[in-house]
């Protein structure tokens, strides 16, 4: 067995213990029963919206790899751009704080001639906005929203809210300075190398330095083409505010499709988004079993009883990660089907 065979076993057995460990935790003192029957009047309509909001989440991502490749003046059908964003939500999806999604994007973009560094730092960018929106409502919810955290968030929501602000907070830094001081970040990556061919943990083979230096420059390139176009990281930006929100809408959905209409779409959905800062940094495989308890301990009160939040949670949850997870699995299957080698496309303009 190769060592990435077992690499991705491990993971898949991994994935499966926690899931198994979280559906234990979650149903262990519930009522099964009273949650099947809450579930089975939900009506058809609400079933159909959480969809479709899950597909708008992912395809809005499509939008902005489109727009920043056609800003780099590299030309691709849309329907790639959808392709490489639910490969990109399947291998995050199952993968520990999200790593794997973007290694696999650039895989495919790189077997439809889009060079690495420019899909690098491209990703890198779609990963600084949809977590500067986490970072943007984490610290307006922190600086305006104190009565709403006690009210509905109690010690240990708020320890991991916290949490995810500071990790979110670093991350967006880390990320901000790779992409817009890209000499600063050349110098860095190419000393790293040296350090590491010196240390002989790598070694010089194939070119590998002059390979590098060729990477980094194109990198640069990208990164000086996609800072000269501020209009353009607005309004992908403005579209990342938008995408996150499909996400956390889906549990307003889930809310009116009980038949409760106490809490306003705005409350609920910063709810919602308060678990999503709250786990996206954190090493496990779509924030699974944490999520989970975050999501019962903030929506009990606001559903009115454990069982009811219990159903909420299976359906606003599995819309959100276990039927993303499906149809982006199947998708990312196709995908590695069918994209085999560059694909006919028009090349970068000069």
């Amino acid at each position: 067995m190769n060592s990435k065979l077992r690499k991705n076993l491990l993971n898949a057995l991994f994935l499966f213990a926690l899931l198994g460990i979280t559906v234990w935790a979650v149903f262990k003192d519930q009522d099964l029963g009273h949650i099947i029957d809450t579930l089975a009047g939900v009506a058809p309509i609400y079933l159909v919206i959480g969809f479709v909001l899950v597909i708008l989440y992912v395809c809005s991502e499509s939008v902005i790899i489109k727009y920043l490749l056609a800003i780099v003046q590299i030309r691709v059908p849309l329907i790639n751009c959808i392709r490489y964003s639910f490969v990109g939500f399947f291998y995050s999806c199952i993968t520990p704080s999200a790593t794997g999604g973007q290694p696999m994007q650039i895989f495919y973009m790189k077997r439809q001639n889009i060079d690495i560094p420019t899909a690098s730092i491209i990703l890198m960018l779609v990963t600084v906005e949809y977590k500067f929106v986490l970072v943007f409502i984490g610290l307006a919810i922190s600086i305006f929203g104190q009565g709403f955290i006690h009210q509905y968030m109690g010690t240990e929501v708020r320890f991991f809210l916290y949490l995810g602000i500071a990790l979110n907070v670093f991350c967006v830094s880390f990320m901000s300075f790779l992409i817009f001081l890209p000499e600063t970040a050349k110098f860095l990556i190419l000393k790293g190398f040296a350090l590491l061919k010196k240390l002989h943990i790598m070694k010089e083979k194939n070119n590998r330095t002059e390979r590098l230096n060729k990477s980094m420059e194109l990198y640069k390139n990208a990164s000086v083409f996609l800072r000269s176009n501020r209009l353009a990281i607005l309004n992908t930006t403005i579209i990342s505010f938008a995408q996150r929100f499909f996400l956390f809408f889906i549990t307003y959905i889930t809310y009116r499709s009980f038949g409760l209409h106490t809490e306003n779409a705005i409350t609920i959905t910063l709810l919602q988004s308060v678990i999503s800062i709250s786990v996206d940094m954190l090493p496990l495989p779509g924030g699974m079993g944490i999520s989970e308890r975050l999501y019962l301990l903030i929506f009990i009160p606001v559903f009115g009883s454990a069982a009811a939040a219990t159903a909420s949670l299976l359906m606003s949850r599995g819309f959100s990660y276990y039927i993303l997870i499906l149809v982006s699995g199947i998708i990312s299957l196709i995908t590695h089907l069918t994209v085999r080698g560059p694909e006919a496309m028009s090349p970068r303009q000069k």
